[in-house]
């Protein structure tokens, strides 16, 4: 049976985390080993089996929830502005995902700025990708991508890129708080419970490097949206993001993309992170599990209750 905690306890504890590890004045180092601390408080999925493994060269985690054999995949791109997160910090997570989608769920420890700039991370998603598709059996039609904030802004970068360079098209892509234009900077607060605007600014200078912000592979608000999958989106009404990400919705509505956008009131930026913790987090992922299956074919399964 799941224990979760009244959602405010949980922000509560949440913030003063938050406002001392994603800090532009820390070095990147000192952020990632916070975040790594404290990812072991989000547990993983009950019966839930993790595999170290390797996905076009690059440090993976397979993650499956009862059965490990399963004729669907997901590849998640981990957020953390593109300097930050790490398969530990989003194990949880992909657990999760995992169990509601009915799928077996890659992470990738792709390379981050700002050792490895623009586009060392997307060549490393599309990379991985074709890998699960050419070499490990899955078919797009089984084989989706998702990802939260910068890591949402990665997976539709590599939606694109996929469909321009490869001619293959994912399943779908779920987003959760997607980053998709990091060069931007009219945002109409400077904080939220997680994200402050002086650390992810400074992030996406890193990230960009010496790159064009106005590049779809950095950018995917810039670039052309036609042609992209099913796409369901999460986002939080109080986030930093949220504008933008209207923004976002309304283009792939303008290009025809089947999108979906579900907004919550309460949760705060990728509370999906804290699903073993907070029933309403629990609930905004299984709804991203259960759109990835139905996208793939996978037949719904009564959620866990508890």
């Amino acid at each position: 049976m799941s224990f979760h905690l009244p959602l405010p306890v949980v922000a509560t504890a949440l913030r003063p985390f938050y406002r001392l590890s994603l800090n532009a004045r820390l070095p990147y180092s000192v952020q990632r080993t916070l975040l790594d601390v404290g990812a072991p408080l989000q547990q993983v999925s009950a019966g839930a089996v993790v595999r170290p493994t390797f996905l076009a060269g690059r440090r993976a985690e397979r993650i499956t929830v009862g059965a490990t054999e399963r004729r669907t995949a997901v590849l998640y791109l981990h957020g953390g502005a593109y300097t930050i997160g790490s398969l530990a910090t989003h194990r949880s997570l992909a657990a999760h995902i995992a169990r509601e989608s009915g799928s077996v769920v890659y992470t990738l420890d792709y390379r981050l700025a700002p050792e490895h700039p623009f586009p060392a991370g997307l060549e490393d998603a599309v990379a991985a990708y074709m890998e699960l598709n050419t070499e490990h059996g899955y078919e797009t039609e089984q084989l989706a991508i998702a990802g939260d904030s910068a890591g949402g802004g990665l997976t539709v970068a590599t939606a694109r890129r996929l469909i321009d360079r490869h001619g293959v098209t994912p399943a779908a892509l779920a987003l959760i708080s997607p980053w998709v234009d990091p060069g931007r900077r009219d945002t109409t607060r400077d904080r939220d419970l997680v994200v402050n605007t002086a650390w992810s600014f400074d992030a996406a200078e890193k990230y960009l490097g010496n790159g064009d912000a106005r590049d779809p592979g950095y950018a995917p608000l810039q670039g052309n949206l036609a042609g992209l999958p099913p796409t369901l989106i999460h986002v939080g009404v109080d986030e930093v993001l949220y504008p933008q990400i209207l923004e976002f919705v309304d283009k792939l509505n303008e290009s025809k993309v089947d999108v979906t956008l579900t907004e919550y009131a309460r949760l705060w930026h990728v509370a999906h992170l804290q699903a073993s913790l907070v029933r309403e987090a629990a609930d905004a992922v299984a709804e991203l599990g259960a759109f990835l299956g139905s996208q793939m074919g996978v037949q719904p399964h009564p959620r866990h209750v508890g």
